[in-house]
This record gives structure tokens, sequence and C-alpha cells, in this order.
């Protein structure tokens, strides 16, 4: 009897699958910076408090492996916010 893995696992998946799931992950993590430097443009005082507490928990929960990704989708959507 041959066994699979399940779908979601990581393990056993094909290299091309993990290759898309980090790329839609990384674009992801991008689009939501862009969002939330949007709202920093925002004249409102409230939303532009709120644009940047959410910047920063957003860039402090992505991934340190990510980074490099997430920096490059930063630059092809044309926003200020780049990772360390």
């Amino acid at each position: 009897m041959v066994t699979r893995p399940p779908i979601g696992s990581v393990e056993g998946a094909d290299p091309a699958q993990q290759c898309v799931r980090r790329w839609q992950t990384a674009r992801t993590w991008a689009r939501l910076i862009r969002e939330a430097e949007a709202l920093w443009r925002v004249d409102v005082r409230a939303l532009r408090r709120l644009a940047s507490q959410e910047l920063f928990q957003l860039v402090q929960e992505v991934p340190p492996r990510m980074r490099r990704r997430v920096n490059r989708w930063l630059v092809r959507f044309n926003v200020l916010t780049r990772l360390r």
C-alpha cells in the first residue's frame, strides 16, 4: 500500500509547489505592508497612528527567511518600506 503525505504538507511536496507557496507568501506580506503604508498617507491623525502601528507589527512578523523575497515585492509595489 502506498501512502502519500497530506495535500497541505510541506514535507514531500513537489518543489514547484513549494516555490509557488513561498512566492505567494512573500507577495502577501508585501501587499499588507503596502496597504499599511497607504494608510500612513491619509491625513486623519487616528488613521496615521493605526497605520504606523500596523506597519511596525507587519515588519516584525515577516519571517527572517522571507525578508529578501518580500523586499523584492516591496520594490515592485513602489513602497518606501524595506526589511532589514
